[in-house]
């Protein structure tokens, strides 16, 4: 039996790198590729693969969003985290969208090519750097800070709260989502109620305090 695997990340070279490597490996194919959460979540829909690769911190949509809309929608696709984070929040946010594994982007083909068995046979995969212990000390301590891992917010409103930490216009959020202008500010008028903030600096914070975007260019 052949694994097929879709690879999420925003940077192409590694995107063609690992599909390059995964590719040699036995048993293993790469059979689609995606630079946002978004397209991996399209790729899905559209080539049935059993393990997706996920980047936690893409544009448009991120790693955790995309996680959690690809295990609801198709339970029985694999998800694994590649990321360069150790940070409690990314960690504890793709294991609760529902990722049977976190990987950690210095690690070794060998170990990656065992990971991607190993979930595909029903097992959890963590780097070492990252033990089961630690991840649940992670999980008890921030579900203790209600809210933080998981605001009253609907799916929808945590896409338009990542777009407009991103700086997208009410317009460009529009175009993306297929919905319209009036209907992003009404999302994103609940959303600063719903949690309490009053200027788009605060969303912006709290945006990245949980992991939803890093800004990064």
């Amino acid at each position: 039996m052949t694994i097929r695997i879709v690879i999420a990340d925003d940077h192409r070279i590694i995107r063609e790198g690992l599909r390059s490597l995964l590719n040699e490996e036995p048993g293993l194919e790469v059979v689609g590729h995606a630079k946002n959460g978004r397209e991996a979540v399209r790729l899905v829909r559209e080539l049935s693969p059993d393990v997706v690769l996920l980047d936690v911190t893409m544009p448009d949509l991120n790693g955790i969003e995309a996680a959690g809309q690809i295990v609801t929608e198709y339970p029985r696709v694999k998800v694994i985290a590649l990321s360069m984070h150790k940070d409690e929040h990314f960690v504890a946010g793709m294991l609760l969208a529902g990722a049977s594994g976190y990987l950690l982007k210095d690690c070794s083909l060998d170990e990656l090519a065992g990971a991607i068995r190993s979930v595909i046979q029903g097992g959890l995969y963590l780097s070492p750097g990252i033990t089961p212990l630690v991840v649940k000390r992670y999980l008890d301590h921030l579900l203790e800070k209600e809210g933080l891992l998981r605001p009253p917010l609907s799916s929808r409103e945590k896409e338009v709260l990542q777009l407009v930490a991103e700086g997208k216009t009410s317009k460009a959020i529009a175009a993306a989502l297929h919905i319209s202008t009036k209907t992003v500010e009404t999302h994103r008028h609940l959303i600063m109620q719903k949690l309490g903030l009053n200027t788009i600096a605060d969303l912006t914070k709290y945006a990245v305090r949980i992991g939803a975007t890093s800004l990064e260019p």
